[in-house]
């Protein structure tokens, strides 16, 4: 295939160092910058900002892709790019997130889940303050702090190493694999019983009330955890 032979030539000369070969490659791939970033406009970032992150994110691609994993270029550069922006907003944007506070936001999240088996409802911001031993506005700080994941994107150790999700292959159209890659992202970042719902209930078609069984709760508990997941997947596409 002449065409897929061009881009890969493109590719060699680019990772040996040839800036002409790498703008080819960025200008001919802009269309799917584009179709990435659009994903994070209004996030408090110019569309330009945007773009560029994703161009940094598509020379990554360039930069550490090979032939040996299988994939089209197109599909491997995709989670690089998201990865990209992704990364920007959670660690370069305007809010920056403590390690501390972000371990805080996770046992939050523990206490209000185990708090709602319990108790069927909520707590209120006084007695997760109460429970901590911290004021009532750092606890909203740290549950807010809580919309800025960890990404699955992710390198294990060393910033040149592939993440997981980079080898993915996929023969559906970009838009649907961004859709596949984020909702992986969501699912990632659930709590183990929260994951353990959405795969029980929508991989393996068991009922509320098989789930029910499965978690020692209540079908109506499991009913409201379900609403709560189903609500959080739908902001990610928001």
């Amino acid at each position: 295939m002449p065409e897929l032979d061009d881009i890969f030539s493109l590719i060699l000369e680019a990772q040996k160092g040839s800036q002409e070969a790498k703008t080819t490659l960025i200008e001919r791939n802009s269309p799917l910058i584009k179709s990435v970033i659009r994903r994070f406009k209004n996030r408090g970032v110019e569309y330009d900002d945007l773009y560029q992150l994703g161009s940094i994110g598509f020379l990554k691609a360039i930069k550490n892709f090979s032939l040996e994993f299988g994939v089209k270029f197109s599909t491997y550069a995709v989670p690089m790019i998201a990865g990209e922006v992704k990364r920007y907003l959670r660690d370069d944007g305007y809010i920056k997130i403590s390690r501390s506070i972000k371990s805080l936001a996770s046992k939050i999240n523990y206490f209000v889940e185990d708090y709602k088996v319990q108790h069927g409802s909520s707590p209120t911001i006084e007695a997760i303050a109460k429970e901590f031993n911290i004021e009532p506005q750092e606890a909203v700080f740290a549950m807010d702090s809580a919309k800025f994941p960890l990404s699955i994107y992710e390198k294990a150790d060393d910033e040149n190493s592939p993440s997981i999700l980079d080898k993915i292959a996929s023969k559906e159209n970009t838009d649907e694999n961004i859709d596949r890659i984020i909702l992986k992202d969501v699912i990632a970042t659930l709590p183990e019983r929260e994951k353990k719902i959405i795969l029980l209930r929508y991989y393996r078609d068991q009922t509320q009330s098989q789930v029910a069984k499965v978690l020692n709760v209540s079908q109506v508990q499991v009913s409201r955890l379900e609403t709560k997941i189903l609500g959080k997947i739908k902001d990610a596409f928001s």
